[in-house]
């Protein structure tokens, strides 16, 4: 499954700050990512807790420094807070509405998720703003070579379609990628090598046919004013 993100961003005075993460904060700065892949971690488990919620347990090495208790992570382009840190990865809780609307429920052992922590303050912006709220997802009708290039065409809501544009910018599991056309209940977008190698191999197999997708920021403020 693809998420789109959904709601406005804002910054503010928070607990943000030069060298700090821009992360949620009552009066605060919102966490935002940038949809550059940081790793890509390895699903340990998924699995009823306790409480009759779900825990995701991520395996996970250079996204680990410097998180602690209670950070955001963009796992597939789900915003996700961390709940404990075994050692090797990161375990989240998922809420119902997470559940519903991404693809993370669809999960199982050893499947790769893409990770990525939230923007330092201070960090370079590589790709766009992805705030990991889902909006919706997709799935992918095709997949195309082109040289060493792979085009994807990938179908969603119609209702979805207004918030998407031509060289607009969208999330794909968490991915920063450019649209290239766009169609009634459709778009397109393509992927270089370099990408292929270093994002969830779900996008590079037309059968695992639902990624999360997140629109671009910038098109949803155009509608929503």
């Amino acid at each position: 499954m693809f998420g789109f993100v959904g709601d406005s961003l804002w910054f503010g005075r928070g607990r943000g700050g030069a060298g700090r993460r821009i992360c949620k904060g009552a009066g605060g700065v919102r966490m935002v990512f940038t949809g550059i892949v940081e790793e890509v971690g390895k699903v340990k488990s998924l699995d009823k807790n306790d409480q009759g919620g779900v825990d995701l347990y991520v395996a996970a090495s250079s996204t680990l420094d410097g998180v602690v208790l209670g950070d955001s992570i963009s796992v597939n382009g789900t915003c996700l807070t961390v709940t404990s840190l075994p050692g090797d990865g990161f375990t989240f809780g998922l809420a119902p509405e997470t559940m519903r609307k991404t693809n993370l429920g669809d999960l199982s052992k050893e499947s790769g998720v893409n990770l990525e922590r939230s923007l330092q303050a201070n960090g370079r912006m590589g790709g766009h703003i992805v705030q990991g709220h889902v909006d919706g997802t997709g799935t992918i009708d095709k997949v195309e070579k082109e040289e060493d290039a792979l085009w994807y065409t990938i179908k969603c809501d119609k209702s979805m379609m207004k918030y998407i544009v031509p060289k607009g910018y969208i999330a794909v599991d968490g991915t920063s990628l450019t649209v290239c056309d766009v169609y009634d209940d459709s778009f397109t977008f393509t992927m270089i090598a370099y990408t292929q190698e270093h994002v969830s191999v779900q996008l590079q197999i037309i059968d695992a046919s639902f990624p999360s997708t997140t629109t671009d920021i910038a098109a949803l403020s155009l509608f929503c004013i």
